[in-house]
């Protein structure tokens, strides 16, 4: 795994064609921390317990079989209006833009309903029919009833099948090999 470099706009040129896998999710959801769960890599992503440290595109270089592509969040961050909107823009220049994308990892906190800036998010990505896997993140801070009862009601809310989730925690690795052969299987999937 290779760091790449962090690009500020969509439109950026990478030495290889190959596909890229986007990580997309609300600005406080733990979109960083699951990278580096499923990388293995400990500090690839940078974690803070401040919302919007994720300001560009960063790309890194996963064996030279695909790109993992870490947008930034969306939603709540601690950062002026103006910055905000900023983030929404490259992240919708990169979903509609990008040739090469392969697919989408949207990581959703399991203990979440959805947001009116998810369900917005889930109508782009229909609309431009981008593959979604979805990471129910979080796990760990639910008994398994809870989490199957969760699960479900976020997949109804998003009209997904169960097959396209995978229920991980990055703080006790559940889910995070399935996650990892799943997000491979769609780098592979790419026509």
């Amino acid at each position: 795994m290779n760091f790449v470099g962090s690009f500020p706009t969509a439109d950026f040129q990478l030495p290889a064609r190959i596909p890229e896998i986007a990580f997309v999710g609300r600005s406080n959801v733990g979109k960083s921390s699951l990278i580096n769960a499923v990388t293995g890599s400990r500090g690839l992503a940078r974690v803070s317990k401040t919302p919007g440290k994720t300001r560009a595109c960063n790309v890194f270089d996963v064996d030279g079989r695909w790109y993992l592509v870490d947008l930034p969040g969306y939603g709540f961050a601690r950062v002026p209006h103006r910055e905000r909107e900023a983030f929404h823009h490259l992240l919708e220049s990169y979903l509609t833009s990008r040739q090469s994308l392969a697919g989408v990892v949207w990581v959703l906190d399991i203990r979440r309903d959805l947001s009116p800036d998810d369900r917005a998010l889930a109508d782009r990505l229909y609309q431009n029919r981008t593959p979604i896997l979805v990471a129910i993140a979080q796990a760990d801070k639910l008994p398994q009833g809870q989490r199957v009862r969760r699960t479900t009601a976020i997949l109804g809310a998003l009209q997904l099948p169960r097959n396209q989730s995978v229920v991980a925690s990055a703080r006790t690795g559940e889910g995070v090999d399935d996650l990892r052969d799943s997000i491979e299987a769609l780098a592979q999937d790419r026509p």
